[in-house]
């Protein structure tokens, strides 16, 4: 017996190991379809319902079992206080309008309203600058919950800034609540509305009242309905908003969307109408001189995206993608011609124009340069004025100014600098930041480079990588490679504190200009959406093996990062090439491609993904849908999972049914982990305390897993 007795603690230690290692099991139900002639298999649908007492208690297992893993990972402590320290730096805020990105400042009354926020404030923090140049708190959100888990989700002054608009997000849902308050005095007036997503308070040129668009209340759970039936609503100041008055609705079209801009005097009222996530719009044109007029559709196809800049009477002058796919500038009479006489301002050009502005009798046009910003300020009529010198390679957005407004504004970040508001001189063409902070880093102690890689289809594919000077191409580097990939949108440079502690650590950072994305324009986002999907994966990929091969870094020490469609894009991955990479984080990923139009506002993504109710569409998104590819028998690298229980944008249950599937399907030792957060939603207004404790683990996980 004595004998025996080491061999019984080997197995009882070798049990309590597998014990703490082995995720917990996840029932499994016979839930199977038939979809266009195929049998689909759904064991976790009962994770679709996040209210649910079993659902309740998968979630307390799953997050316990994380914890169990995360919290004994060495080291925590002192990444708890680098990352900490990193934070403590003074940062603008952008101003976001629809796929619209501006910079986090405007002028309007003569006074001047913007977002900064400083150290570790969960929250930016919204000041109002007078004539008497004294800065005054108009707004801060970090007051209105004790978790700072309330966030300012939509702010506008009115035109003679005596008002603000203000809309509040709650634990990060895309659901926004609005109010009105006094910019004089910082008191709230009785208004408050409800029901409003991805919109902002537009305002009539009196500053009497607004424009906005809202759903219906939604039928069944908050987090997890449908929304369809857009509506185009007036506010006016201190009335109900039962009160409020319909301005535009379609039944017959339950997917459009509208968005409301009013021209000139307020004589017009423009409608733009969006289906989904594309960015083409059709434009729609309300005569308000004659209140019972009918709305008139000037463009009746979606053909192209029309972005008002500003306008004479019922000449407006559009950014547009209408035969130019990389974006041009023009004019058109709304009230007649329309497209049929519009007038060329600006012409394509070679680089892609992301967006544009009328600001100061001059176009402020924003091209992209191989990824990176490029400034043209333009005469009137279209002739060049003026390139604006930019701080250096990174990411710039103008301030949304007034035709007559002589103070200019821009925002500039990069990889090593963080958001921060310039003021711009039109007469010397020079610039100087408006506020100055010391930052917590040497910036000089990193650099950035920006490569080009073949893709499989032999494309070249712009990446950017950054890490400590001098480093070693030895392939020993542990790297983080980070992609997008889809509805348009652009991977500029941008600052991100996570990265600053990584490459403390050692590490690489790589961000990979997918296609799909909008870096060059509608063709490059058309070459990775619906039939083209497959090429965004192979485009990562491709980055990942480039960095092997040009010793950046090995399989085993490369981790792959992205979210929401980026997380769409490390599960797709994760299947097809499981012995590329070292570790895996997919965050707030669309992973069940065969359900996601299903819940909440999913039905927009139709229009980059396809149809799941298609045949044509169901083939192709079957065969990459992260859900459904994982395979039995496989070594899975080490895998955290990150999702929140109030994401209603990509609903939690696409993490939840993602992970229970790669846990159950695990044949290897690495741990797949699931993180889900608790009063957070996608990831906008998330405060920073929760940011730097995510941020903990995972740079935890990482080190762990490519045993840096």
């Amino acid at each position: 017996m004595v004998a025996m007795r080491p061999l019984f603690l080997f197995l009882l230690l070798t049990l309590v190991i597998l014990a703490e290692s082995n995720a917990p099991v996840s029932r499994r139900d016979a839930v199977v379809e038939q979809l266009h002639g195929a049998k689909v298999e759904d064991p976790y649908r009962w994770l679709e319902d996040i209210d649910s007492q079993q659902t309740k208690a998968w979630v307390e297992a799953q997050n316990r079992h994380a914890r169990q893993h995360l919290d004994k990972l060495p080291g925590r402590d002192g990444l708890q206080k680098r990352l900490a320290a990193v934070y403590q730096f003074t940062r603008s805020q952008p101003l976001s309008l629809g796929n619209n990105t501006f910079a986090g400042i405007l002028k309007r009354g003569g006074s001047l309203f913007y977002l900064r926020q400083d150290g570790s404030q969960n929250q930016p923090v919204l000041y109002v600058k007078g004539a008497s140049g004294a800065e005054r708190v108009l707004i801060d959100p970090n007051t209105l919950s004790k978790e700072g888990t309330a966030a300012l989700s939509s702010w506008a002054p009115s035109p003679d800034g005596r008002w603000l608009a203000y809309g509040v997000a709650e634990a990060g849902s895309d659901w926004q609540q609005w109010y009105v308050r006094e910019v004089e005095t910082g008191k709230d007036l009785p208004d408050k509305l409800e029901w409003i997503k991805f919109a902002s308070p537009v305002w009539t040129p009196d500053s009497a009242g607004f424009y906005y668009g809202r759903f219906p209340q939604p039928e069944g759970a908050l987090l997890t309905a449908a929304n369809y039936h857009n509506k185009l609503y007036y506010h006016r100041l201190r009335a109900a908003q039962s009160a409020d008055t319909l301005i535009y609705e379609r039944p017959d079209q339950k997917e459009w969307s509208f968005t409301p801009w009013p021209a000139g005097d307020g004589s017009y009222l423009l409608i733009l109408v969006s289906h989904g996530t594309r960015r083409d719009r059709m434009v729609f044109v309300k005569d308000l001189r004659n209140p019972g007029g009918k709305v008139t559709e000037v463009v009746r196809e979606f053909a192209g995206r029309f972005v008002p800049l500003e306008n004479k009477g019922s000449a407006v002058t559009f950014h547009t993608t209408y035969k130019a796919p990389r974006g041009r500038i023009i004019s058109m009479d709304v009230a007649r011609g329309g497209l049929a006489q519009a007038r060329e301002i600006i012409p394509e050009a070679g680089e892609a124009l992301q967006q544009a502005v009328f600001t100061g009798g001059h176009f402020v046009a924003e091209y992209l340069q191989d990824a990176k910003s490029a400034i043209r300020i333009h005469l009137p009529d279209g002739k060049l004025f003026r390139e604006v010198k930019l701080p250096g390679a990174g990411n710039a957005a103008w301030s949304l100014g007034l035709p007559d407004q002589t103070e200019q504004f821009f925002s500039f970040t990069g990889f090593l600098s963080p958001m921060t508001i310039y003021r711009y001189d039109w007469a010397s063409g020079k610039s100087a930041p408006l506020f100055s902070g010391r930052l917590p880093f040497d910036p000089e102690a990193f650099e950035t480079r920006q490569v080009f890689y073949p893709a499989k289809d032999g494309t070249k594919i712009p990446m950017f990588v950054t890490a400590k000077k001098g480093l070693r191409l030895d392939g020993r580097n542990a790297a983080l490679l980070y992609g997008y990939g889809g509805f348009n949108v652009s991977l500029l440079p941008s600052f991100n504190p996570l990265y600053i502690a990584w490459m403390e650590m050692g590490g690489v950072v790589a961000v990979a200009n997918l296609r799909g994305g909008g870096e060059y324009g509608e063709a490059w986002h058309a070459a990775g959406m619906k039939q083209n999907k497959q090429n965004v994966f192979d485009d990562f990929i491709a980055a990942a093996e480039w960095l092997i091969t040009n010793k950046y870094t090995a399989k085993e020490k490369l981790a792959i990062l992205g979210a929401s469609n980026g997380g769409l894009l490390v599960g797709a991955c994760l299947n097809q090439r499981p012995d590329l990479f070292g570790a895996a984080i997919p965050q707030v990923g669309v992973m069940d491609m065969l359900r996601f139009h299903k819940f909440t506002i999913g039905r927009a993504w139709v229009s980059d993904y396809g149809s799941p109710d298609e045949a044509a569409d169901f083939a192709v998104l079957r065969k990459y849908s992260p859900l459904h590819n994982i395979r039995k028998g496989v070594s899975y690298p080490a895998t955290l999972v990150m999702t929140a229980d109030h994401d209603d944008r990509v609903v939690p249950s696409h993490s939840f049914k993602y992970a229970a599937a790669l846990q159950h399907a695990q044949e290897g030792r690495a741990p797949i982990l699931i993180r889900i957060e608790t009063s957070a939603g996608h990831g906008a207004g998330k405060p920073t305390s929760k940011r730097i404790e995510e941020g903990v683990d995972m740079l935890a996980f990482l080190r762990d897993a490519l045993k840096m």
